[in-house]
């Protein structure tokens, strides 16, 4: 099946599979600066055009579809909302910042490659990234997307990439590639290679995770499959996955451990996301997943 891409000039790419149009990858975003403006993608539908993203929820603003999104990068936040600070919770400070697009480098109907600058709130050049998704439809009942970046620091300073668990609050280590499901999905399965299960699994290690729900007004399941590609830090990582409160996924590199970057050198993350219709083998996905990156 041959995919179509759409271009928004100066504000999103949408790719298109048939008629359903798979994502929209809004790379210039007029999010408010309290949660923390990045590029996100959302709506993000399977094949049969049922949606498995959640735009902005209320209990959590700055959760947008899937997002690279950082909480604790030194003293900014790229998250969004308040900071976790140890012994008092959560406390919004002056940290918010943005990552903002500053040029598209390549668009063709199987990837678009641009380049972005995280800023501190102050404007202060904190970040440069280069950054690459890559889509593909897999077969009749799914298709992948592959995130890639190359963040390079620019602060002058060494950068500690952390999560609030490394501050100090327990199982909370969330950061990196985040995926926010849709309401139906709560109560969902988390999937991966050693069995399935709920929030008990959270902060457990390996090499993908995979979410299997429902969806509200038709007789349906979907399932979404993150694999973590074997050269990123710290693989494999714990995973920030849920499913009572809400659906979520995120393979979080700063976990339990920080990672420091200097100034000047540069870090690489690479991920691929599967996405499919009804109640699929999570490992058969995983190990498209594998082989898209």
């Amino acid at each position: 099946m041959s995919l179509r891409v759409d271009h928004t000039l100066d504000q999103s790419v949408t790719v298109t599979a048939g008629d359903v149009p798979l994502f929209t990858y809004v790379y210039r975003p007029d999010t408010v600066q309290l949660e923390s403006p990045k590029p996100y993608l959302h709506p993000i539908r399977t094949l049969a055009g049922d949606v498995v993203s959640l735009f902005r929820p209320h209990d959590h603003v700055w959760h947008k579809g899937i997002a690279w999104s950082l909480p604790h990068v030194g003293e900014h936040n790229f998250w969004g909302g308040p900071t976790y600070v140890h012994g008092q919770s959560y406390v919004q400070q002056e940290n918010n910042g943005s990552a903002v697009h500053r040029t598209m480098i390549a668009l063709t109907p199987s990837s678009l490659t641009h380049r972005l600058d995280w800023l501190a709130q102050d404007g202060t050049p904190v970040l440069t990234e280069e950054r690459t998704l890559g889509f593909a439809v897999i077969d009749d009942l799914s298709w992948v997307l592959t995130f890639s970046t190359a963040m390079t620091n620019v602060s002058g300073g060494t950068l500690a990439f952390g999560s609030p668990t490394t501050k100090g609050r327990e199982n909370a280590g969330y950061g990196g590639l985040f995926w926010r499901g849709p309401r139906s999905f709560t109560g969902g399965t988390l999937i991966h290679d050693g069995g399935t299960g709920g929030d008990e699994l959270r902060g457990t290690r390996a090499a993908w995770f995979g979410f299997r729900g429902r969806h509200d007004d038709v007789d349906r399941s979907s399932t979404v499959v993150v694999v973590d590609d074997a050269a990123n830090p710290h693989h494999p990582p714990q995973w920030f996955a849920r499913s009572e409160q809400f659906a979520c996924l995120n393979p979080a590199p700063f976990f339990s451990e920080e990672q420091d970057l200097h100034a000047g050198a540069e870090t690489r993350f690479r991920y691929a996301v599967v996405v499919a219709t009804g109640d699929a083998d999570a490992g058969k996905l995983a190990a498209h997943g594998r082989a898209a990156l």
